[in-house]
């Protein structure tokens, strides 16, 4: 009875080493992936750093944190600003940053995305308020590259760099929209006056030119009207209207052909 009663403890005793043993294998094995990398620290201390790939720590003695190098991509949630000429707009980003210094980013700051999130939106509040409405619609490329260099600045002391910011929406208050749709109505019209003006004078140039050919030969003047009439007879229309200098010029050979008649007429008088 004692035999089987030891045979029971021995077999117990080693499923609970064995038991142990699994436990501190999966406490001691720590595996970092290629886009990692482990910072260590022992009794709270800072060991070093852990490249990719399979390690043994010391369980309840050392502490491994594992950090990103890739690039992450942080929404900057639309922010109430208004700009430097007093016009309330909601102004939404995108920012892209990644880690550079895996010490730094463990030691330095409690938690990066949260520490950049907040910087962010107060950056950009500040950026977008120093520049008017107009500055910030067209000139989004220069407000991006004033808010990354500002990130950076207090980013690159946590092991952080920023590589990206761009503006993503821009939210105009109704009434702005409007007085903006305006404007560019306004605009459009204007450049249409003129480019219909300048065609007027184009036109009247060429017109000037042109009579000034017709004066020099007159019979092109009279090809005109006919071409004209031609193109009047084409419609099939019941009413045709003739030109002046058309209606002169029938008239002038009326009376070309009366002085003809009469003409002739003196000469057979002469003649009997």
């Amino acid at each position: 009875m004692e035999k089987v009663f030891l045979m029971v403890a021995f077999w117990v005793l080693l499923a609970l080493a064995v038991i142990l043993l699994i436990v501190l294998l999966a406490l001691s094995i720590r595996v970092v992936t290629q886009y990692e990398q482990g910072v260590l620290l022992r009794f709270g201390r800072l060991v070093g750093t852990l490249k990719p790939g399979l390690h043994i720590i010391i369980p309840f003695i050392d502490v491994m944190h594992r950090v990103s190098l890739r690039i992450v991509t942080l929404p900057i949630e639309s922010q109430g600003i208004i700009t430097r000429d007093n016009v309330s707009v909601g102004v939404s980003a995108v920012a892209y940053y990644r880690v550079i210094d895996s010490v730094k980013s463990v030691v330095e700051i409690e938690n990066v995305r949260s520490a950049i999130e907040q910087i962010a939106q107060t950056t950009l509040r500040k950026v977008v308020g120093q520049h008017a409405l107009d500055e910030t619609l067209t000139n989004t490329q220069v407000l991006n590259v004033s808010v990354r260099e500002i990130l950076d600045a207090q980013t690159l002391g946590w092991g952080v760099e920023v590589t990206l910011v761009e503006l993503k929406d821009i939210l105009l208050p109704d009434t702005m929209k409007r007085s903006m749709a305006k404007q560019a109505e306004a605009e459009r019209e204007k450049r249409a006056k003129i480019i219909n003006a300048e065609g007027e004078q184009l036109a009247a140039a060429t017109l000037g030119q042109a009579a000034d050919i017709m004066l020099a030969h007159p019979i092109a003047l009279q090809l005109r009207n006919l071409q004209t009439l031609v193109e009047i007879g084409v419609d099939k229309n019941t009413i045709v209207v003739f030109p002046a200098p058309l209606m002169s010029t029938i008239s002038e050979l009326g009376t070309f052909l009366a002085r003809e008649s009469r003409n002739a007429a003196a000469s057979a008088t002469d003649t009997d």
